[in-house]
């Protein structure tokens, strides 16, 4: 078989849509992964790597069908019987100056069941230094969704209504400030009570786990 038809194979198997099969690689419609299955176009060996993590099969699966349609790092790893959770990667948060926030699903990550049954949960992909270095650019960062946090917590924050910074929260009568642990990337920025109201500028969610691929 060829790599189109073990990809179509391993999307089926998953019982996914060719439309969510696109959305997660990055494609722009379903009709690039109907190409890409029925042979019309190549894939290139960081796409193919794409596709077995999303399918989760080997390469050498999608390459010629002869392997166990199962990662084989995931076949090296002992069997464990703690039940997971998947959540979506959301898109990139900056540490740094607030950019408009990214929704669209770019990646899955696994957190336990039981630490599932204690919210509702996202993650993002953290792009800047301000952050570092407790947090660098790259790392993905598990948010459990609350629109409040105590002071001192790491939090999502929403500014403007569509612009996000992953920032230390520190309160006060008069405002917040968010809080960079990079100073000289970004210098601590106070909202008043009244900027709070107006922009608006709103807490969407607490930083509970950072990941990082070494």
């Amino acid at each position: 078989m060829s790599v189109g038809q073990n990809i179509r194979k391993a999307r089926e198997e998953k019982q996914m849509t060719q439309d969510e099969l696109a959305k997660r690689m990055g494609y722009k419609s379903r009709s690039t992964i109907a190409r890409i299955e029925n042979g019309d176009n190549d894939v290139s060996q960081s796409k193919l790597k794409k596709f077995s993590e999303i399918l989760d099969v080997s390469i050498r699966f999608l390459l010629d069908g002869s392997d166990s349609p199962v990662p084989a790092d995931a076949r090296e790893r002992p069997a464990t019987n703690i039940p997971v959770y998947k959540i979506p990667v959301l898109g990139t948060i900056v540490a740094g100056i607030p950019i408009t926030a990214v929704e669209n699903i770019i990646d899955y990550e696994e957190i336990s069941q039981e630490m599932a049954k204690t919210g509702e949960y996202f993650a993002l992909v953290v792009k800047g230094s301000s952050m570092e270095p407790k947090i660098y650019e790259g790392d993905v960062v598990i948010v459990k969704k609350q629109s409040t946090v105590d002071n001192g917590d790491i939090a999502i924050v929403l500014v403007n209504g569509n612009e996000a910074t992953i920032k230390q929260i520190q309160r006060s009568q008069s405002g917040i400030t968010l809080v960079g642990f990079n100073v000289a990337v970004y210098p601590p920025h106070i909202y008043t009570n009244e900027e709070i109201e107006d922009l608006p500028v709103n807490v969407i969610g607490k930083a509970v786990e950072v990941r990082r691929k070494l």
